[in-house]
């Protein structure tokens, strides 16, 4: 990897990153009340899903990459969270219905795909671990608030969804590591992951299974 990428990363994409943080976080922990709601739980288990829907991946990402837990000093991340239980318990069911939650949960995969690759990037991280830091920080939460929600874990169901992450995570990399504008390689790889991941929705897109 080129010696000068984590210094584009922090001038450039500084705010890119920090506005994609916020977006991915918002997202996730909208689709973790969303869970709490088809659950028909109080608004504390509401906060509760969406918080560690929201940051559950990022936590795990920056552990793994020894940096500071990012939402442990920043009150933003969990007010953001706080903020989409609360939108989510105050607006009628009926815009919630149908396959709500997994259009949430497509849109934060393909945003924290990116940026969790690109906050890997930024430290240092090499090209293919900070591809996995980005497919990890875009699933994490996901099956986390599945777990919770006792519902089908997002790696059990057919359609695709680590792929569609990898996609973004992996598109974006690549593209920064080409010369790719940094802006334009982030768009285009959260727009690819959330393509595949609506088709997949969409359209029941999957993978060959093991057939033994």
């Amino acid at each position: 990897m080129p010696s000068s990428i984590p210094s584009l990363i922090t001038a450039e994409l500084a705010p890119l990153i920090e506005w994609l943080d916020l977006l991915g976080i918002g997202v996730f922990a909208a689709s973790g009340a969303l869970a709490a709601a088809r659950a028909r739980q109080t608004l504390v288990t509401f906060a509760f899903f969406a918080l560690v829907t929201g940051v559950g991946g990022g936590t795990v990402r920056d552990l793994l990459i020894g940096a500071p837990v990012f939402w442990v000093k920043d009150w933003r991340f969990p007010a953001v969270c706080m903020g989409a239980a609360l939108l989510i318990w105050i607006t009628p069911q009926r815009l919630w219905k149908g396959r709500a939650l997994d259009w949430f949960d497509a849109v934060g995969m393909a945003v924290y795909a990116v940026f969790g690759a690109a906050k890997a990037l930024g430290l240092g991280i090499p090209a293919v671990p900070a591809i996995m830091m980005g497919i990890i920080t875009a699933c994490v939460g996901g099956i986390i608030r599945d777990v919770l929600a006792g519902e089908p874990s997002i790696l059990l169901r057919p359609e695709l969804y680590v792929t569609a992450a990898t996609l973004a995570a992996g598109l974006f990399v690549g593209l920064v590591l080409l010369g790719a504008p940094l802006f334009i390689a982030a768009t285009i790889g959260a727009l690819a992951g959330f393509i595949l991941r609506a088709l997949a929705i969409a359209r029941g897109l999957s993978i060959p299974a093991y057939r033994g």
